[in-house]
């Protein structure tokens, strides 16, 4: 069985043994429940990626605080034979269905991508159910008003910024580019872009959900779902209620919106997310790079396919985004 369909079928389990009142009014004990799952699936996803990593090719700052608190911390990635020459750069947006994860169990293939010739950095955020929507929008946004700050120090090139993020981190990131190049809606939302439109390169978005609309989708995916949506939101109609509207990136894009390359797997529940997405995007006009397999393709290919490294899919994928970022920035560091 594959290995993230286990971990959710695990979690469905512990959801429908003991404390079922605790989980009917509260999305505490399940996040609890399912984060615990996840941030060791994660920590194993990490570990396997480090034989891919080109250590001694590698430069690193590590939990560089962009806000006060231990939540709000990123790491800097960079070939060692960079020096000071600013360097295109990919800032990822961890996933972990916004109640678990962490940039330390991404680190690898941080690393890994910043060996092709990139300024890599990976970024943390306040996690559900202790914060809420629109926390770590806002958090994520003021990460990058830090680098856009203090880019000649890291290694960042302020006018080639790429925006990333695997899962629910590919949802903030999407949300992110949406802020910066359409000003009705970041008016709307009152949250304001410290980037310009002109700095943002592209985006890079894996295995993500853009439309909590979509999140009413049959058999056991729908319930897990459901609950990390409602710890994300803090509210049980997050498809209907007016404050978390916005989440919904898919509704908000524009012609503006940067190009993008856009994947997910043929067995991940989250495919149909980004397929529309991908015809959205397209249908304005926007340039994207779609990477998407039949639906009968062997080995199916689960949800956060692309970390498994050492697979053809998950090798074509990296060698897809490394010459995608390079085509819309430009000045890559050549080994």
């Amino acid at each position: 069985m594959l290995r993230v369909l286990a971990i959710i079928l695990g979690v469905l389990l512990v959801l429908g043994l003991g404390t079922w009142a605790a989980f009917r009014w509260s999305p505490w004990p399940s996040a609890l429940v399912i984060r615990s799952m996840f941030d060791r699936e994660g920590m194993r996803v990490n570990e396997a990626l480090a034989p891919h990593v080109l250590a001694d090719e590698i430069s690193e700052q590590l939990d560089i605080s962009y806000l006060e608190g231990e939540d709000t911390r990123l790491d800097v990635f960079r070939p060692l034979s960079a020096e000071n020459v600013p360097l295109p750069t990919v800032v990822w947006v961890h996933g972990g269905g916004w109640i678990s994860g962490d940039k330390d169990q991404i680190a690898n293939y941080l690393r890994i991508l910043a060996a092709r010739g990139f300024t890599v950095v990976g970024v943390n955020y306040t996690i559900a159910p202790e914060a809420t929507y629109p926390t770590p929008v806002t958090q994520t946004m003021a990460a990058l008003d830090y680098l856009n700050t203090h880019a000649e120090e890291l290694g960042v090139d302020a006018n080639n910024i790429v925006l990333a993020g695997d899962s629910a981190g590919s949802q903030i990131s999407a949300q992110l580019a949406t802020l910066i190049t359409s000003p009705a809606y970041a008016r709307d939302l009152g949250i304001a872009p410290t980037l310009e439109p002109r700095q943002l390169a592209a985006t890079v978005l894996t295995c993500g959900a853009y439309d909590l609309s979509l999140a009413d989708v049959p058999g056991a995916f729908s319930s897990f779902l459901k609950t990390v949506l409602w710890s994300y939101t803090g509210t049980r109609d997050y498809a209907d209620d007016p404050r978390t509207a916005g989440a919904s990136v898919l509704n908000f894009v524009t012609a503006d919106f940067p190009a993008s390359f856009i994947t997910a797997g043929n067995a991940d529940a989250l495919l149909p997310q980004s397929e529309a997405l991908a015809t959205r995007l397209d249908e304005l006009g926007v340039p994207v790079d779609a990477l998407f397999y039949a639906a009968d393709h062997e080995p199916a290919l689960d949800h956060e396919y692309q970390f498994n490294l050492g697979t053809p899919e998950a090798d074509a994928a990296l060698d897809r985004i490394v010459a995608f970022v390079d085509a819309h920035t430009g000045a890559r560091l050549q080994k």
